[in-house]
């Protein structure tokens, strides 16, 4: 018998103020609701419309665990599709992306459909006459997503039919998403070849957790950053020499504690939140010639300088991606088990500015990010030796009171010190409000409120 389906207070009984119960990480049972509720309630990022730039683009991906096609209709709107054929439930896309013309067509019985899902013709139609097939669901064609958003160039959709909107999601958070397109002359972003993609062992919160996790990279990355700072200083080049820009790049995840402190980390309501409100690791990379005359040519000097000015780490979106406006990524940490979670990172380009910058996001997201990264395997290992001693009996719960204050509020905007677990105490708030928001009878008004 399930103990968690449907019940709200058993839900909420795994989230305590200063600290969570290992079950949100290692039950597959709590899996399978966070794919019914968290992930159909809130907004998830689907893709960038760079993806599908052409009329009849497709991008097949997934929502939690259900597989959806972000693809251009004939009238140039970006539509977010649920992969499956209404006839017999065959999938209508395998390939990750591709161009479909002006319609889709089921490989199973020849049903076909336009490239907003409505139906367009079934083989041999007679055989349904009479029948009521265009009454049901699956007559009326292939069924898209409750909503979709296209902000600045990035796709988002709810799965559910009605609930909370777009902008109450997340409310001051895009700012963090206007940064990163700003940067750009053209105000404009475009994708830049396929995401890098590697598989973890484990539960994908800790993924997200750890993106504003600021205690960890002085310690867990010693190996890496830690042994390549050692190695240039080892050269005895001056003090005043330019750095390569890999050195640039690995070289800040030494930082002490004290500039993370100082850096501030900034919460929203709904389980959003940044690390650098005031400064990051990506504050003093070296100037690239005539990027910052091309922001003055659109943006004015002043207001170019507040732009660039604004060097946030990492921001995290509830529930599962995070963008660094600075080098211009985003890391989807896509969910596929309580213990397996599979990370894809991809890389933009600032439309009209110059080339080098593009490279040096290159450059970061393979130092990173990929699976041949000699510091995101740091950062891999804890996660798989976490998954791994949470099994242990002793303790069943997972401390997060760093800096933790009464009567926390999480309804509103707060910035503090850049060490703080707030962010996610933040993230579990959300995790509670999303996950019983369609299982309480409570919670129905706040949703009619928001709709």
């Amino acid at each position: 018998m399930s103990h968690y389906a449907d019940n709200p207070d058993a839900i909420r009984a795994l989230v305590q103020d200063k600290q969570v119960h290992r079950d949100v990480y290692t039950s597959p049972e709590i899996f399978r609701l966070e794919m019914k509720h968290i992930f159909a309630n809130s907004w998830v990022f689907v893709g960038h419309e760079s993806q599908t730039p052409n009329k009849g683009d497709y991008f097949a991906t997934s929502i939690g665990d259900q597989p959806v096609i972000q693809v251009r209709h004939t009238n140039g709107d970006i539509n977010v599709l649920l992969n499956r054929c209404p006839h017999k439930g065959t999938k209508i896309v395998i390939d990750r992306q591709g161009n479909t013309g002006k319609f889709f067509r089921c490989p199973y019985h020849a049903w076909s459909f336009k490239t907003d899902g409505c139906l367009l013709a079934i083989p041999l139609k007679k055989g349904y006459e009479g029948t009521g097939l265009e009454e049901t669901q699956n007559g009326k064609g292939m069924k898209a997503v409750g909503a979709v958003q296209n902000y600045r160039g990035f796709i988002f959709a709810r799965l559910a039919d009605e609930g909370i909107s777009f902008e109450e999601f997340f409310g001051e958070s895009l700012s963090s998403f206007d940064n990163m397109v700003d940067r750009s002359p053209a105000g404009k972003l475009e994708i830049m070849g396929p995401p890098l993609r590697y598989m973890h062992k484990c539960n994908w919160k800790m993924l997200v957790e750890n993106q504003t996790d600021t205690c960890h990279p002085m310690v867990a990355h010693e190996s890496s950053a830690g042994t390549a700072v050692k190695l240039y200083e080892e050269l005895g080049l001056p003090a005043d020499a330019p750095k390569p820009p890999a050195m640039e790049i690995i070289a800040p995840f030494m930082s002490p504690y004290e500039m993370f402190e100082d850096m501030g980390i900034r919460t929203w309501p709904n389980g959003h939140g940044h690390t650098g409100v005031h400064h990051s690791i990506h504050s003093n990379y070296s100037a690239i010639p005539g990027y910052f005359e091309a922001m003055c040519e659109t943006y004015g000097e002043e207001k170019a300088k507040q732009i660039l000015g604004e060097n946030r780490h990492n921001t995290v979106y509830f529930p599962n991606v995070m963008i660094k406006g600075p080098i211009q990524t985003l890391r989807l940490f896509i969910p596929l088990a309580a213990d397996k979670t599979l990370v894809e990172s991809y890389i933009y380009r600032l439309v009209d500015a110059p080339d080098e910058l593009t490279a040096r996001t290159a450059m970061y997201n393979r130092m990173i990010n990929a699976p041949t990264s000699i510091v995101g395997h740091d950062d891999l290992e804890m996660y798989e030796r976490a998954q791994e001693g949470l099994a242990v009996d002793g303790l069943e719960w997972v401390n997060i009171q760093r800096l933790y204050e009464d009567d926390e509020d999480f309804d509103t905007e707060a910035v503090e010190n850049g060490t703080t677990e707030r962010q996610m105490r933040n993230q579990f708030h959300a995790w509670v409000k999303f996950m019983t928001m369609d299982m309480d009878p409570k919670a129905a008004p706040a949703r009619e409120a928001a709709e």
